[in-house]
């Protein structure tokens, strides 16, 4: 049964990030399967399809999350670590082939991959804090 409770405003803040992965998810996911990786081996263009699932369904899984936040302890922190991870493997990818052209679009991906998960983690933290002292 859902809350008539008002939400935190700290579950807020986890709620909208969420949002705001999930669309990305969703949209990038979508482009990246639709588009592929064509001017490259099919090994290649098979395997960025296939993570443009991941990410599409990565992205319905926040957007799911988002709209039942009430519901949710654990996975909001595994779902923090996915973004974060991804944000490291580009960066990883930046440190050994560079960073691709524009550069600006690709800092601009990067750096809320490295800098919202820390925001919904400090977030959750302090949701669960707050209701622990309900």
């Amino acid at each position: 049964m859902p809350s008539t409770e008002p939400m935190l405003l700290s579950q807020r803040v986890v709620q909208v990030c969420l949002f705001l992965v999930g669309a990305i998810g969703v949209l990038g996911g979508s482009l990246q399967m639709y588009l592929g990786q064509p001017e490259t081996m099919p090994r290649l263009d098979n395997v960025h399809r296939f993570m443009g699932g991941i990410y599409l369904m990565s992205g319905v899984m926040a957007l799911w999350a988002a709209s039942t936040i009430r519901a949710h302890d654990t996975l909001i922190f595994l779902m923090a670590a996915t973004i974060f991870v991804g944000g490291l493997g580009r960066v990883l990818s930046i440190s050994k082939v560079g960073l691709p052209e524009p550069h600006a679009l690709w800092i601009t991906y990067l750096v809320p991959e490295l800098v919202i998960p820390w925001i919904i983690i400090a977030a959750h933290v302090m949701t669960k804090r707050q209701l622990a002292g309900a």
